[in-house]
């Protein structure tokens, strides 16, 4: 058998065995289920153990934007945003998902509705959510998985016919199995990937006999300076509320958190989620990188790919294109499957039809996703650097979108329309002000994540002084009391 043929073969064989594991599971007679069809479709009929908790979140994080993107800017620098992962994990833990439990939500901006007291809020959000997921998650998704199968198996197939191979499979994950079968695979597939990708960071190192001489400091510091990606002052300012957002308000992430029995069990899952990003992630995001520019120069977001390639052996590497196909799959769906949630329960049922068929709807919301997701591939093929242009374009919705929650735990007395006034002016603000069509004093020539806690703070100033202006309000301030309290913000 030549390698080649080996090499496809074990591919084949695993992501096989990764499918047929995931309906054993799904279909074992001890699965919880739920008669609610929203929660046996979205929240996995609420049965999740920690264990896939773990898994589940670890996976929908941990995939190609994050292996090809960290590594393709070839420094040590981008460990930082999975060291801050771990805040924003423990924040989601102890502080979120005490809530979110509390008023039993299936979505984050259901309790947004239940603080405010308006579903327009609600629904305001889930768009904007929805925004972010359709044009910039999956359409990214869908770019760096295809370019790593491409540039490790040196494939002569254009990039868009790699993504809809990827669309496709992962649509039937989210269309078939819903969250259930989404978290089980997320978890299988994480522990392959978890492992050969220690073997990658092993085996790199192996190839440049550990000697790292050569090599900018610029490339190995954990300092950055002003032109880094990430200076060191950055840390102090937006980066927190950055990890807040992502992991405490997101849809993709929380929405597991959300799917166990009990708070309790879905605290192990984030905790254990936690400690998982923080002794195996940073190295395998930036190590790879950082030797493939010894060995091969600057090539960006082709680094990890190409030395995967290159130091694993041949049946290591199937396995660990099968792995790595499998977390874009399982990424991928994971953020359908959430797109499709917030569509049906915060928009469809809201606004259209309270009793649909849930499972017909989601068929065909989730397709109406993936094909403007393929569409959107393209434009993502022309940037220099994925994992910083995905940071950039987030400030355009995380702080508005965050300012909404902390504001409506924090205050009383606030109109709904007034937070969402905070969202639009915050959004518009990021977008003039991070994209040029403004230029201030000082503020213009600021870091994006400096900027990024600014448009967070005037977000929020914003929605109260028009909660005092337009609405004659005055807000209440609360304080931590006010997170688990039974009223209304």
């Amino acid at each position: 058998m030549s390698p080649e043929a080996l090499q496809i073969g074990i591919f084949v064989t695993i992501t096989g065995l990764i499918g047929f594991f995931t309906w054993l599971k799904c279909r074992a007679p001890d699965t919880v289920r739920s008669d609610d069809p929203n929660k046996e479709q979205f929240l996995a009929g609420g049965g999740l153990s920690w264990i896939f908790v773990a898994g589940s979140i670890t996976l929908t994080n941990l995939s190609t934007d994050q292996l090809v993107g960290m590594n393709g800017n070839q420094m040590a620098l981008l460990a930082w945003w999975e060291l801050a992962a771990v805040a924003g994990l423990l924040v989601l833990a102890l502080v979120f998902l005490p809530v979110y439990y509390k008023y039993q939500c299936t979505t984050t901006t259901e309790l947004l509705e239940k603080r405010y007291g308006d579903k327009n809020i609600r629904a305001t959000i889930a768009v904007l959510f929805l925004l972010g997921n359709v044009f910039i998650y999956l359409p990214i998704m869908l770019y760096t998985g295809s370019l790593f199968m491409q540039s490790m198996f040196g494939i002569e197939a254009p990039i868009i016919v790699i993504s809809l191979c990827f669309a496709v499979i992962g649509a039937a994950y989210a269309i078939l199995g819903g969250l259930r079968a989404v978290a089980v695979s997320d978890t299988y597939s994480g522990v392959g990937l978890l492992v050969m990708a220690v073997a990658v960071v092993l085996l790199s190192l192996q190839a440049i006999n550990y000697d790292f001489s050569g090599i900018p400091a610029e490339r190995l510091t954990m300092i950055g300076d002003n032109d880094s990606p990430i200076p060191w002052h950055t840390l102090l300012t937006g980066m927190i509320f950055i990890q807040i957002f992502y992991w405490s308000t997101n849809q993709t992430i929380t929405q597991r958190a959300m799917a166990s029995p009990t708070l309790k069990e879905a605290q192990k899952g984030v905790f254990a989620a936690a400690g998982i990003r923080l002794l195996i992630v940073p190295a395998i995001v930036v190590i790879p990188g950082i030797v493939s520019y010894k060995l091969y120069g600057d090539i960006g977001d082709a680094a990890y790919g190409r030395i995967v390639g290159e130091v694993l052996p041949t049946w290591m590497s199937g396995a660990f294109a099968a792995f790595m196909a499998a977390a874009v799959l399982t990424s991928f769906n994971s953020v359908l499957n959430s797109s499709t949630t917030l569509y049906v329960v915060d928009l469809h049922e809201a606004y259209v039809n309270k009793t649909p068929n849930v499972r017909r709807l989601s068929g065909i919301i989730t397709s109406m996703f993936v094909v403007s997701a393929l569409i959107l591939v393209p434009v993502y093929s022309g940037a220099d650097s994925i994992i910083n242009l995905v940071q950039q374009l987030n400030g355009l919705l995380s702080m508005p979108i965050l300012s909404a929650f902390i504001v409506s735990l924090l205050f009383r007395n606030v109109a709904p329309m007034s937070a969402i006034l905070g969202v639009i002016f915050g959004t518009s603000f990021y977008g003039a002000l991070s994209f040029g069509f403004v230029e201030l004093p000082v503020v213009s020539s600021w870091h994006y994540i400096h900027q990024m806690l600014l448009t967070l703070v005037l977000s929020i100033s914003f929605a109260l002084a028009m909660n005092l202006l337009l609405f004659r309000k005055v807000a209440q301030y609360t304080g931590f009391k006010a997170w688990l309290s039974d009223d209304p913000a």
